[in-house]
């Protein structure tokens, strides 16, 4: 074939070259609907590069490397992909939002900040550091009852703060971590 001089001649011998490229593509993808996208994806390529098109030279050949360029390219590419068509792997690594999370958390921040100051401190001791109420007594100089009391009392406050029906939910005496603030 002779090179094209023209946008007009190239847009021709292109025409007359998409059997040729429908051809060679099915034989590297085994499947028509993807050779099809393959050959519209080579003539796309070759158009917006016919500049680099060296007069001269042999258009299907180079037509033929596009494609088979084009080709490799996608199956490096789907190599690392998994084929989900019904959802159900994206669905398996899908993380749930944590906003409620936050706000819940900054609901309880502010909730805290009004309890006077003896009770967030023996919350803060028992509830959050973990220390037994013995303990939490010697370094506040009070009883064990006043300590047990004032968490008492601030766990109550912050349930009626916080609109939770069971106060235990906010903080147990283990340390641990609230579960009513990260529940979704």
């Amino acid at each position: 074939m002779s090179s094209p001089t023209d946008s007009s001649d190239l847009q021709k011998e292109l025409a007359q070259l998409v059997p040729n490229l429908r051809a060679f593509a099915r034989s590297l993808c085994g499947n028509a609907d993807q050779a099809d996208d393959l050959v519209q994806e080579t003539l796309v390529k070759a158009w917006r590069s016919r500049t680099s098109f060296a007069p001269g030279s042999n258009l299907k050949a180079w037509l033929f490397t596009i494609l088979r360029n084009t080709f490799l390219s996608e199956r490096r590419k789907r190599k690392f992909e998994v084929h989900d068509s019904d959802g159900k792997l994206a669905m398996q690594l899908s993380v749930k939002g944590n906003q409620s999370g936050h706000m819940d958390l900054l609901d309880f921040s502010k909730a805290f900040a009004t309890l006077p100051e003896e009770q967030r401190e023996a919350l803060i001791l028992v509830g959050a550091e973990g220390f037994a109420y013995e303990d939490a007594a010697l370094m506040c100089g009070c009883a064990v009852g006043t300590i047990k009391s004032r968490v008492n009392r601030a766990r109550v406050k912050l349930a009626e703060l916080l609109g939770v029906t069971d106060a235990g939910e906010l903080i147990s005496d283990n340390g641990e971590t609230p579960t009513r603030l990260h529940a979704p």
